[in-house]
């Protein structure tokens, strides 16, 4: 079974419920995707890093750090940022914080991110896109350049193509209709 299959019986799985749900965009729905049942596992950290890593690469982006908006993105980064241990160039990870620190720095990106990064925003799952596209303009209003974003899930809900009309290509590694 490939890296990207043994992810998909991983959310199926875990991460995969049915209800009725009040999304982060505020839209009803009747499908839930818990990643971080999935993205927090042992598991699921040794599949996804290496899989997004290696999607990453193959679509020619060549970033030096990832990371994205709390608390979605942030195991996805760090399993991409050490999956790069093993497989360089090494990409730092960041955490873009929902409001600025009211203390000591105030940064609103915490980590290793540098002014003048090319940065790939990160995911867990994206239905309206709203989550990446303010990652997005967090990076850029920091100087930052961002070369796209990549999801471990695109519910297929028009997240896709909100990012792609702010000029950004989007990759997944796994789509909502590949898991009911």
């Amino acid at each position: 079974m490939s890296a990207r299959d043994s992810l998909i019986r991983l959310l199926r799985e875990r991460s995969v419920r049915r209800g009725s749900f009040t999304l982060a965009s505020g839209r009803q729905s009747d499908l839930y995707i818990d990643a971080r049942a999935t993205t927090m596992s042992p598991e699921g950290l040794a599949l996804i890093g290496p899989l997004a890593l290696t999607v990453l690469r193959d679509a020619g982006w060549t970033p030096d750090s990832v990371g994205g908006l709390t608390l979605g993105a942030d195991p996805v980064s760090y399993a991409i940022s050490y999956a790069s241990a093993a497989a360089p160039p090494l990409l730092r990870a960041f955490t873009v914080r929902k409001e600025p620190k009211a203390h000591g720095t105030q940064r609103l990106i915490e980590g290793p991110y540098v002014e003048g990064d090319s940065v790939v925003i990160v995911e867990d799952v994206i239905t309206s896109g709203g989550s990446a596209l303010r990652a997005v303009d967090a990076v850029r209003a920091a100087g930052g350049n961002v070369l796209g974003v990549i999801a471990v899930v695109d519910r297929e809900e028009g997240g896709r193509e909100n990012i792609t009309k702010a000029g950004l290509e989007v990759l997944a590694l796994a789509r909502a209709n590949e898991l009911v």
